[in-house]
């Protein structure tokens, strides 16, 4: 499994307690059908992309370009309140009901990658992300990978 870390500049250091982290669970790629994963894991997506059509930004404008490819999105920034990454990566896993046996053969079905994307605010320079490494496993499992985004 590949876990990836990038470190970039924060734009804002007025970022209150609980935005220092979230995770969001990432389906993407050219024949991923938001609707069916909308289905199968019955909850509200936080974003979708269906491949050929134009699509809104989290901003609510609306792109001048169809999409490339399919996107399905599942996060826990306006659910949970907590400067740690594990109560975040705890609500999406529970909500979507991961791991799911069937899962990886439906992603293979639909050519789809998997992405488990953590925000993690570093303004301090010595904030640690808690990623558990039964999650770590769980995501290999799926033959996904965990993205750590971190800014400082």
């Amino acid at each position: 499994m590949t876990t990836s870390m990038t470190m970039r500049p924060e734009t804002s250091s007025k970022a209150e307690p609980h935005a220092r982290a979230h995770a969001t669970l990432i389906l993407t790629g050219e024949n991923v059908e938001p609707e069916f994963w909308t289905k199968y894991f019955g909850v509200t997506p936080s974003s979708v992309r269906t491949r050929g059509q134009t699509y809104s930004f989290p901003s609510g404008k609306l792109s001048t370009r169809p999409a490339r490819s399919g996107l399905w999105t599942f996060g826990s920034k306006a659910a949970v309140r907590s400067d740690r990454l594990k109560p975040h990566l705890d609500y999406v896993i529970s909500t979507l009901a991961l791991p799911r046996a069937d899962l990886r053969g439906l992603l293979e079905a639909q050519d789809a990658t998997v992405a488990l994307w953590c925000y993690w605010l570093n303004d301090s320079g010595d904030r640690v992300p808690d990623l558990p490494a039964d999650i770590r496993a769980m995501m290999e499992a799926m033959g996904g990978t965990v993205e750590i985004d971190e800014y400082r």
